[in-house]
């Protein structure tokens, strides 16, 4: 139920995992394995999650789901775009254009100039031509940062 969310917290740098399919039960167990925060849109989990740190997500919508997370845990200074894998969740290591050559098709070599390189999975990733869509969405989301009220400025 919150795909989106957590494909959208990688995207921003942090750890997140999201599984498809798994029993609540499961999902708790390797929540306190881990040490992991549980997300969730259940009330029902949230009665059972004895001993996990817990935030319910109020909103259906992706962008005030990722907003309500950064808010509640002040990430909004830890967001490091484009720094982990969005399939596997590990952090991208950047390589040298001389080291992609093999990795990517001869058009992405010629017209791209950053790489990075997940260690995990082997995935490339580059500046492509979804990039300049995904920094938009960024850029948004960013923009749209909570102000505590502490930091308005009297305009007396």
């Amino acid at each position: 139920m919150l795909g989106k969310l957590a494909k959208w917290l990688k995207i921003l740098g942090f750890d997140a995992v999201f599984f498809s399919r798994i029993e609540d039960d499961k999902l708790m167990t390797i929540a306190l394995k881990e040490g992991r925060i549980l997300l969730t849109r259940d009330t029902g989990m949230i009665e059972r999650a004895r001993g996990l740190s817990v935030l319910f997500i109020d909103s259906e919508d992706w962008k005030e789901q990722v907003k309500q997370v950064l808010d509640h845990f002040d990430l909004w200074g830890n967001v490091n775009p484009n720094s982990r894998c969005i399939e596997c969740n590990c952090s991208l290591k950047e390589i040298s254009k001389k080291k992609a050559r093999n990795l990517v098709t001869p058009f992405v070599y010629e017209t791209a100039d950053v790489f990075a390189l997940c260690p995990q999975c082997g995935r490339v990733f580059w500046r492509g031509t979804h990039f300049k869509d995904m920094e938009f969405k960024i850029g948004e989301l960013l923009k749209t940062k909570t102000v505590p009220f502490e930091d308005l400025e009297d305009e007396q």
